[in-house]
């Protein structure tokens, strides 16, 4: 698939994105530090929550809480969103560094909205997967869709994506755990495997909510060609998901890392030209094993095979010697060659 001019395969390490979520608290100000701070550490892609309360909610979630939070869901996003115009800035600001701009729609009108400021692809959280009213409506505009997978069984996942293979788009299917942090014993890194499997059009990639980098750099060694993280200029702001988020240091870190796990990943089985060196003296040559006389014939217990690999006959080829005619007397531990014998 390909976001902007992104182009997201095996042949290129993974796209880190980083989630500014509601990490901002709503302030422009805070989300543009943090995009500076992803921008310098690296990063290609900034994603952002887009919310518009009125369309996104009832007045019950009012009276609802998450897990990882003290207010109601309301009160959470209302406090921590940011209004079209500053959304539209941030979009701006974040392209204007080279970076690529995303955002998650909540809302039907959040998608119509993300969609005309040209946004140039759609991430679906995971607790819209199974929305398929605004699933159906977002895969109409026929932009990319990234889509988490966290809380939902093969079965749901399954039902979404008839919607996007019917609509013909590209789309990325992102392995996750809905926790807030996400506790090693709870992540699935085995699913990135069976989402391959069963989903061959999909690219496969890992929204990270664990603690460290491990999990996303295990992750790409599994295949994951999208890596997701929640991303803060620092730890120190208050907010329910700066916990599991990583900072400028961490998302540097993951950068670099699984930029190596990819090339080693797409290495092939090749001696290089430093193994090559290495294997001149590591092999073994094959040697007289004791003083050996003109004329003699060979057997297993006149030969040894001893390092370095830097004579003519090497270890794994002492079939070939044995049963041969000497022409010269050979000394002890002296290097062997074609040129020593009459046959």
């Amino acid at each position: 698939m390909k976001i902007g001019k992104r182009l997201v395969s095996g042949n290129q390490p993974p796209l880190i994105i980083a989630e500014l979520g509601i990490n901002h608290g709503g302030c422009i100000k805070t989300a543009k530090k943090m995009v500076d701070a992803a921008a310098n550490s690296g990063c290609e892609c900034i994603k952002h929550q887009t919310h518009l309360v009125d369309d996104e909610m009832t007045e019950h979630a009012k009276s609802v809480k998450p897990p990882n939070a003290d207010n109601s869901i309301w009160e959470i996003i209302s406090e921590s969103s940011l209004t079209m115009d500053e959304e539209i800035e941030l979009k701006t600001y974040t392209e204007n560094l080279g970076l690529i701009y995303i955002s998650t729609p909540f809302s039907r009108s959040a998608a119509n909205f993300l969609y005309e400021i040209g946004v140039p692809a759609f991430k679906i959280g995971s607790g819209e997967l199974d929305n398929l009213l605004l699933l159906e409506h977002v895969a109409n505009f026929g932009l990319p869709i990234i889509m988490s997978t966290g809380m939902h069984s093969f079965e749901s996942i399954t039902r979404s994506v008839e919607i996007l293979e019917r609509s013909r788009i590209s789309y990325a299917l992102l392995e996750c755990t809905s926790e807030y942090p996400a506790k090693p014993e709870s992540i699935r890194l085995s699913s990135i495997s069976e989402l391959k499997q069963m989903f061959p059009r999909a690219v496969i990639g890992f929204s990270d909510h664990s603690l460290g980098p491990a999990m996303s750099i295990a992750a790409t060694a599994l295949g994951a060609k999208i890596i997701e993280r929640h991303f803060t200029d620092t730890k120190y702001r208050s907010g329910p998901d700066i916990i599991c988020s990583m900072d400028p240091s961490e998302l540097r870190y993951l950068r670099d890392k699984t930029a190596e796990v990819h090339a080693a990943m797409n290495s092939t089985r090749e001696r290089s030209e430093t193994e090559s060196a290495v294997y001149k003296f590591a092999r073994s040559s094959i040697v007289a094993d004791k003083n050996l006389r003109v004329g003699q014939k060979i057997t297993s217990i006149d030969i040894w095979a001893r390092r370095p690999g830097t004579g003519e006959i090497p270890g794994y080829e002492f079939q070939k010697v044995i049963g041969k005619t000497l022409k010269h007397n050979i000394l002890k531990n002296t290097q062997l060659s074609w040129q020593d014998f009459t046959d």
